[in-house]
């Protein structure tokens, strides 16, 4: 739209085209502010969404925390419960070292007598 010169006219301060303009613009100011509005009452609802929201996950944070702390117990638990099988385990192994110990010294003394027991036999039959 070329320029026109804007010269004031008969009755009003302006012509009467701009007084048209300026009530438009003054109309779309007043769209614009309810729009604004609108816009920051929708805000304002996400942001209470939001928080309610953030009060959910810190609620849930809480109930983690609470199960962590469970674990915890659990965890301390079966380190003690690891402690004892491991003490049980060393005794087991002691155990059996000396009852291994045990059972070939008795065979070392069965064979050493059941060699004596050949030994004066032989002497006695003169196998020798």
């Amino acid at each position: 739209m070329p320029d026109t010169p804007v010269e004031p006219g008969g009755g009003g301060r302006y012509s009467p085209d701009m007084e048209t303009r300026v009530a438009i613009l003054e109309h779309m100011a007043q769209a614009t502010l309810a729009t604004l509005e609108r816009i920051e009452r929708k805000f304002e609802t996400i942001d209470r969404r939001f928080e309610m929201v953030d009060r959910r996950f810190e609620a849930i944070d809480r109930h983690f925390a609470a199960i962590d702390r469970r674990f915890e117990g659990i965890d301390r638990h079966f380190e003690a419960v690891e402690r004892r099988i491991d003490a049980t385990s060393l005794q087991q192994r002691a155990d059996f070292r000396w009852l291994l110990g045990v059972m070939l010294a008795g065979w070392g003394s069965v064979l050493g007598a059941l060699g004596g027991v050949l030994g004066v036999m032989a002497h006695g039959f003169h196998w020798f």
